[in-house]
């Protein structure tokens, strides 16, 4: 081969290598290989275009990353995208590259696809922030605080560090917004458990749970994912005029079922349907002849309502309540009095114990006829009185007899 020919087909062999390197743009993604991990940067080898390029710490990840070594290292193969050029020709200069930018790309792209079907995603909480958290999800997310929880929380603190499941409600990727909210995730998933709950209770059940609310027209009792109303007719058998002056939040209780409504999902209890009635056992708690304490609860023209026990309340007759004669209860008893009773009838069947005050209380001494003179004998101590006074006493009572 003559010398000519050597040296065309050397220009040849160069020009085809040259060509075969690939142009690179702002914007193109292109593969780099690792080449050296340096403090704050790493440089890269751009495959197919004989250029290297710089790759900042900062363009490495999505997140923040003390030491770039635990990342990358020689030799590695990085998907990167040309932000801009370095150096002033093409041939010799080379390229500041981002990988951060281009898996953010792919991010956005998986969160859009993740909206669109209405997915639940998962990610740690990075900061709390005034209004909200800041959640990681490869991108930066924001949960306003409105849509943290399903109630108010004072203090976000706690759930720095934690991983929470979300709701995408609204996505711009060419804003870097991404709005989330776990309280829809903590309200589907309330709702779904208060449909299997619902579906398991039966109008009678005897079920356990506890005081989760007080109001002044009942009890909301958490029955472990739905909350059913006890009304405060239902709380006892005897008055109650609060909820809160016999249940505390928190408390455990056993509550009967006594309607469902499942399509407005309300649960109606009762707890004194658990209870034993306040007549059960009447016979032995108020036998014939016991002395009891109550209060008195009702007047009427025919005698005084007496509660012995919470709930049971028996009658003192008019003719029970005095042994003198009354016109009304009212000239001997009030509302609210506190009074010993005796028992003198009980009927448990009916409801019904007869009682009485006067029974209790010692007759009054009748008035007696005074006694013939000779009846009376001295007193064996002095007591001040002489014969004369004691006979002229009982004369006189005789003359005003007779008269």
């Amino acid at each position: 081969m003559t010398e000519d020919k050597k040296v065309e087909n050397s220009n040849e062999t160069m020009e085809d290598a040259m060509n075969s390197f690939q142009e690179v743009n702002v914007g193109d993604i292109v593969k780099g290989e690792v080449l050296a991990v340096e403090d704050k940067q790493v440089i890269v080898g751009i495959e197919g275009a004989g250029v290297e390029g710089v790759v900042p710490a900062k363009e490495l990840s999505t997140t923040q990353v003390e030491d770039i070594n635990e990342l990358v290292k020689v030799g590695d193969i990085l998907d990167l995208v040309v932000i801009t050029t370095i150096g002033k020709d093409k041939e010799n200069g080379s390229y500041l590259l981002s990988k951060r930018r281009l898996d953010a790309k792919k991010v956005w792209e998986e969160i859009e696809q993740d909206f669109q079907a209405g997915k639940i995603i998962e990610a740690p909480v990075t900061n709390v922030v005034k209004g909200g958290l800041v959640v990681d999800v490869g991108v930066r997310g924001f949960v306003p605080a409105s849509m943290v929880e399903d109630h108010f929380v004072a203090d976000f603190s706690e759930y720095k560090g934690q991983t929470l499941t979300f709701k995408i409600i609204e996505i711009e990727p060419s804003e870097n917004r991404l709005i989330l909210s776990h309280k829809a995730v903590v309200a589907a998933e309330k709702n779904s458990k208060k449909k299997d709950i619902l579906a398991t209770l039966h109008d009678g059940d005897i079920v356990e749970g506890k005081v989760a609310r007080l109001t002044d027209f009942g009890a909301f009792i958490d029955l472990g994912g739905i909350d059913g109303l006890v009304h405060v007719s239902e709380i006892a058998h005897q008055h109650v005029g609060k909820p809160s002056d016999v249940l505390t939040v928190g408390d455990d209780v056993k509550v009967k079922i006594l309607s469902i409504n499942p399509d407005e999902e309300r649960v109606s209890l009762s707890i004194k349907e658990t209870l034993a009635g306040p007549w059960e056992d009447i016979e032995n708690k108020a036998a014939v002849g016991f002395v009891l304490d109550g209060t008195v609860k009702r007047l009427t023209s025919f005698g005084a309502f007496v509660e012995v026990f919470p709930g049971v309340e028996g009658l003192v007759h008019i003719s029970q309540i005095s042994h003198k004669h009354i016109a009304t209860p009212h000239e001997v008893l009030q509302e609210g009095d506190t009074v010993q009773v005796k028992v003198l009838e009980v009927n448990p069947d009916e409801h019904r114990i007869a009682l009485s005050v006067k029974a209790l209380e010692a007759k009054p001494e009748s008035q007696e006829e005074p006694k013939d003179v000779q009846e009376y004998e001295l007193p064996e101590e002095n007591t001040g009185f002489t014969m004369g006074d004691i006979l002229g006493d009982a004369l006189k009572a005789q003359d005003t007899d007779s008269e």
